[in-house]
């Protein structure tokens, strides 16, 4: 009781003390900010743990994404792995770690935690964050958690692959030679795998190749357009057919052989006219031993009067009633008064043939014979016969009797008449081996249709057997022919070009010369412009000329005339045809086209390098279907070229650029093949640099290890910065090419 009184007494003293304090104005602010500290200290206190809270979780957000791009990246192509030096979980956790220490900020407890689901790298990251002031409140920390994804998305793309298809392909890295088929572990049968490989990494589509980490997809469902095209490419490239028929010009010239005739006058003769009168019988009268009626027999009375010759006898003679009067007609002179006439009848001649004319053509008066004339000989069989009055039953009667033996006329003659007509043909004489123009409009069909041959006059046949002016005997002679010219689709380049002079053509491409049409990528052809236009390879057409024979033989820039059918002398390949850029939405087409390119051939860069500009460039030959997608979508453009070899030219190979050794488009004088080697290393520079400039993508692979360091240097130099590599393996170039596809396809934070 005590106490409790003492407690309340002390409650009401306090309570006086407060009251008076609280009523009590002097000096009371000490006390009201001292009351004020308390929230004041919570709000200071949140802000402070608030702006680390915000600090912290910015820098675990970083660090997450950081972890998770690296880990995609580190994937690339293949799938996540979890051992192995640089494995993608090893990348993500390492890049997680450098973008947040332990205990960065003053932090507690700190994990990590990075997945993969159909190539898309989810990670997740928690810390906890002890607070400070605001653990007066009994906030002692606040855990924090982010997440993150970074996946692989390929923009709008195009990649045309420019590929070294020459003979030393079919040799295996490391080895110099150069075979007409694929070697064992040859670089053209590993060229092919990368290839398959890339798209198999790009385009996530799985192939018959095995590439590790395949995808399973068997079509592509994405939602970027991505093309792929080729261009194979030795001595020349083969992609004629593949443009419109206007690209092409109706008639170039070339190194071809043109013949010298002499005109031939033939002639064949129309229908034979009638035969014209018979001259010149033996005898040309009746023998005069038919003269009395002992030389006839079988007199007897006609039925009738009769007219023989012309002459009419009267049946019964009216006019004569006595027997002498009737006997009396009978005077006919040397007949011994016996015959009143004789009459000589001829029969059916038979006409032979004895001569006819030779028909002659002439070019001066009297001109040409324009009728053959036959000549025939003729025996006529005769028929003579007696005719004598005689009377009886007392009348005079007409009596006719045939000679005994009759006679026959011969050597009478006449002549007909056949209408002559000359047709003229051109009896080959020689070959004259020189630089002249074809006609090569028959290749068109229309439209970007095309014909796989022509018929060009450089052959000769023997003609059929004719009748020739001055002889009646049918003769043959040399007539030319036409010959089947075959085109497999390789192209000559546009004329002109630019010529080289003083044997050094380094500094003439930077920049490009205007004159050189063929280094332009983007001009379109005119049809009214020839050199704007390209022309076909036509190695049927085509001859490397020179005189003599075997070892003797040297080449001739001069025109050669000879009778002699002279060789080709030239060498030329055509590779697989190049395939423009098309969206391969399954395997089965890329991998038989892949499958179907061949290595033979020398290296000439500079026209696989022109085409897989011309055949990407959005502003160029194709621009309609380059220069954005179907919906007006943006296009990344790359160009992957890829060589194992130096540039290796020869002066007899038929090249876009003709013949060099004839042709001389390149250079004023007569190239060897380190000149010809020179200028396409020039022009090769060139066309990088153009393509670059051109903002495409310029990747160069170098593979089997044998380039020369010149040539290293070059390809190295061609290549957009960062985008050169070298494989000396198979196996190195397959990972080359899938690095390639990886950074190709663009690597993204999605959420």
């Amino acid at each position: 009781m005590r106490a409790t009184r003492t407690f309340m007494a002390r409650n009401r003293a306090g309570a006086s003390f407060l009251t008076r304090l609280a009523r009590d104005i002097r000096g009371n602010t000490i006390a009201i900010a001292a009351a004020a500290m308390v929230p004041l200290a919570g709000l200071i206190g949140g802000g402070v743990d608030m702006s680390r809270l915000y600090l912290t979780k910015t820098r675990l957000q970083q660090a997450c994404d950081a972890g998770a791009l690296a880990g995609r990246k580190a994937m690339g192509s293949g799938s996540w792995t979890t051992t192995g030096t640089g494995n993608s979980q090893s990348r993500a956790d390492e890049l997680f770690a450098a973008n947040f220490k332990t205990n960065a900020y003053g932090t507690g407890t700190l994990s990590s935690n990075y997945t993969e689901s159909a190539g898309t790298v989810t990670g997740t990251a928690t810390v906890a964050v002890p607070m400070t002031i605001m653990r007066v409140f009994g906030m002692t920390q606040r855990s924090l958690t982010v997440t993150c994804t970074a996946k692989m998305e390929i923009p709008n793309t195009d990649v045309m692959f420019v590929l070294d298809n020459t003979g030393s392909m079919n040799c295996a890295p490391g080895s110099n030679c150069y075979a007409s088929s694929p070697q064992t572990g040859a670089k053209i049968t590993g060229l092919k795998s990368a290839v398959k490989c890339f798209y198999e990494a790009l385009v996530k589509v799985n192939t018959p190749e095995v590439c590790g980490s395949d995808p399973t997809a068997t079509s592509y469902t994405g939602t970027a357009q991505i093309r792929i095209g080729f261009v194979p490419y030795s001595v020349n490239v083969n992609l004629g057919k593949l443009l419109p028929n206007d690209f092409l010009a109706n008639s170039r010239d070339f190194q071809t052989r043109v013949a010298n005739t002499t005109p031939v006058h033939t002639w064949t003769v129309g229908a034979e006219s009638a035969l014209g009168s018979w001259s010149g019988w033996t005898p040309s009268s009746t023998p005069s031993s038919y003269n009395a009626s002992n030389d006839f027999a079988g007199f007897a009375t006609p039925g009738s009067d009769q007219t023989i010759n012309g002459h009419t006898y009267l049946r019964k003679r009216t006019d004569k009633t006595t027997s002498s009067g009737c006997t009396g007609l009978n005077n006919l002179a040397n007949s011994g008064s016996t015959l009143n006439a004789i009459e000589d009848v001829g029969g059916t001649i038979t006409a032979t043939l004895s001569s006819s004319s030779t028909p002659t053509w002439r070019s001066t008066a009297p001109g040409p014979d324009t009728d053959q004339t036959l000549t025939y000989s003729g025996t006529d069989p005769r028929t003579v016969y007696g005719l004598r009055y005689t009377w009886k039953s007392s009348a005079c009667y007409l009596e006719i009797g045939t000679a005994i033996t009759g006679y026959s006329r011969t050597n009478g003659t006449a002549t007909s008449t056949k209408p002559i007509t000359w047709t003229d043909y051109e009896k080959w004489v020689s070959w004259t081996y020189k630089q002249a123009p074809l006609d090569v409009s028959g290749l068109k069909a229309g439209g970007s249709s095309w014909n796989g041959s022509i018929q060009i006059p450089t052959g000769w046949a023997t003609s059929p057997s004719y009748n020739v002016s001055g002889s009646k005997t049918p003769t043959n002679f040399t007539i030319v022919a036409n010959q089947t010219a075959t085109w497999g689709g390789c192209i000559e380049e546009r004329m002109p070009t630019f010529q080289n002079s003083d044997y050094n053509p380094s500094d003439e491409w930077s920049p490009i010369p205007s004159t050189a049409k063929d280094m332009d990528i983007d001009l379109m052809p005119d049809p009214s412009d020839p050199t704007t236009q390209w022309g076909p390879v036509l190695p049927d057409a085509v001859w490397g000329r020179y005189t003599g024979s075997g070892w003797g033989a040297s080449n001739s820039y001069d025109p050669v005339t000879t009778t002699d059918d002279l060789d080709h002398n030239i060498t030329t390949t055509c590779p697989a045809q190049a395939k423009k850029l098309q969206t391969w939405y399954t395997s089965s087409g890329f991998v038989t086209y892949v499958n179907s390119l061949v290595a033979t051939g020398n290296t000439y860069h500079d026209i696989g390098m022109m085409w897989g500009a011309r055949f990407i460039s959005p502003t160029g030959i194709f621009a309609s279907e380059n220069a954005a997608t179907p919906t007006g979508g943006a296009i990344q453009r790359h160009i992957i070229f890829m060589t194992d070899g130096d540039t290796n030219t020869a002066v007899d190979n038929y090249s876009s650029q003709g013949i060099p050794w004839w042709d001389r488009r390149q250079t004023t004088y007569a190239p060897s093949g380190g000149n010809t080697d020179d200028i396409l290393d020039a022009r090769l520079d060139a066309l990088c640099t153009a393509i670059k400039n051109k903002n495409i993508t310029l990747w160069v692979v170098s593979y089997g290890g044998g380039t020369s360091s010149a040539t290293e240097t070059r390809l190295s130099n061609c290549a957009s910065p960062g985008k050169y590599f070298s494989a000396a393996s198979t196996a190195t170039l397959i990972a080359n090419f899938k690095q390639i596809a990886s950074e190709i396809a663009e690597l993204r934070l999605t959420s």
